[in-house]
């Protein structure tokens, strides 16, 4: 099962990046290039504990769906979005998020995710998957903290 972990340093209050990270707006922006779109559940705002989403997009030529749910949630430390329905056959994201000094937050991801048709779809993961997740990831946090780092983030957090 691939593990992606990536640090991204953000010079805003840990807050910001909490509330931006669980932005159902951000992310669309953050993926506009494959078109997602939430369609069911939570569709806009700040997704919380116990709520879920489905998102329909187009990756790697395949218009899919997926559904996550946060099943963990500590503001504004940490929450969890796992996969409840979708083409994998697991993803567990991790979100930490710590205050490193007055001015700084340190976000943590952690993707755990499991590809679907066992051997074959571990040779997709060595060969490619994994590392067009982690592409998705880094974009999706460069945005993050090019948001935080502005004043694009008001308007995302109203």
């Amino acid at each position: 099962m691939p593990k992606i972990t990536l640090l991204t340093e953000i010079h805003t209050d840990i807050k910001i990046c909490f509330d931006l990270s669980r932005s159902i707006d951000l992310h669309k922006i953050s993926t506009a290039h494959t078109n997602e779109e939430a369609i069911a559940g939570k569709t806009s705002g700040l997704i919380t504990l116990g709520e879920s989403v489905t998102w329909q997009a187009t990756h790697l030529g395949f218009r899919q769906k997926l559904t996550s749910k946060i099943t963990a949630f500590d503001f504004p430390n940490y929450f969890v979005d796992e996969q409840t329905k979708g083409i994998f056959k697991s993803i567990y994201h991790e979100h930490h998020f710590k205050q490193i000094n007055p001015k700084t937050t340190l976000m943590t991801d952690i993707f755990d995710f499991q590809s679907p048709f066992w051997i074959l779809g571990n040779i997709v993961n060595y060969l490619f998957l994994a590392n067009y997740m982690r592409k998705l990831l880094v974009n999706r946090n460069n945005i993050i903290k090019e948001f935080a780092e502005t004043d694009k983030w008001k308007s995302i957090l109203k």
